[in-house]
């Protein structure tokens, strides 16, 4: 396994995650003075997001039904959590956007390769704490 979000394992087959982008951010809040340059406070941690780069071959390796769970995910507006394959525990994170980009397309207009990009953002979690609310209606 390469990673974990919510229901979605990505793995080398049928969804693979190709490589993935971390990023913390801090917050200040600008001050401004006459005739020299605003002193910056610091206020806080900003936001922490990753961008995670999949690719599905579906008519080799099938993963439709996948990508549709990761669609759910996103739409159920709910916190997933994220995890590394070698186990590290990234967190509660949100979907904020999941863009596909299908090539080499087939009589039915399925891509033989489909290109994903998955925006996500830290979370505080699910709001009654429970791991398995996330999952509640997603595979009903």
């Amino acid at each position: 396994m390469l990673m974990t979000l919510g229901p979605i394992q990505f793995e080398v087959q049928p969804f693979n995650a190709t490589d993935y982008d971390h990023a913390h951010e801090a917050s200040f809040a600008e001050k401004p003075v006459v005739g020299a340059s605003p002193p910056l406070e610091w206020v806080g941690e900003g936001p922490e997001t990753w961008a995670i780069h999949a690719r599905l071959f579906p008519h080799r390796f099938g993963g439709l039904g996948d990508l549709k769970k990761l669609h759910q995910a996103r739409a159920s507006g709910r916190p997933q959590y994220l995890m590394r394959g070698d186990g590290a525990l990234m967190g509660w994170v949100v979907i904020e956007r999941v863009t596909e980009r299908s090539t080499y397309l087939d009589g039915n207009g399925i891509g033989r390769v489909i290109d994903i990009d998955i925006a996500v953002r830290r979370s505080s979690g699910p709001s009654n704490g429970s791991y398995f609310a996330v999952f509640s209606g997603l595979f009903t």
